[in-house]
């Protein structure tokens, strides 16, 4: 019988978007939507995914990332990724060094962003502007 490998699934989220990331032993591949980061576009979306695995450094080379992400826009989707990613990367490695090396360098890499859009109100076009109201 072959023996079973070491998988971590965690998810990040930001907004309306929803990462889901699976860790495993490998050569340090990472895909996003079954696309490898390195030819992801738009580069900015790219590069903030990416600090993740620079912080993490060498154990990010020994582990391969497959992360499906869906909903939100592009920056939104790339904070969802990064955080799975960051979150899969501790979860793999058991290292609380790396927890909190990631909290120090940005808090975000390992907790979910709360933050969503307000409500549309009455009398309004949006959550905050009104109609103008004139008295002459």
């Amino acid at each position: 019988m072959a023996k079973a490998t070491k998988v971590v699934n965690t998810s990040g989220k930001r907004k309306t978007a929803i990462a889901r990331a699976s860790v495993k032993k490998g050569k340090g591949r990472v895909r996003i939507n079954k696309i490898p980061l390195e030819i992801l576009t738009p580069e900015l979306a790219r590069l903030k995914i990416q600090e993740a695995l620079l912080l993490a450094g060498k154990k990010a080379e020994k582990v391969d990332i497959d992360v499906s992400v869906n909903g939100g826009g592009v920056m939104g989707r790339a904070s969802a990724t990064r955080t799975a990613i960051a979150k899969g990367l501790v979860q793999f490695h058991e290292d609380k060094e790396l927890e909190t090396l990631f909290k120090q360098y940005d808090r975000s890499l390992l907790v979910n962003d709360p933050r969503r859009k307000l409500p549309k109100k009455p009398l309004g076009r949006g959550a905050r502007k009104k109609r103008q109201k004139s008295y002459r």
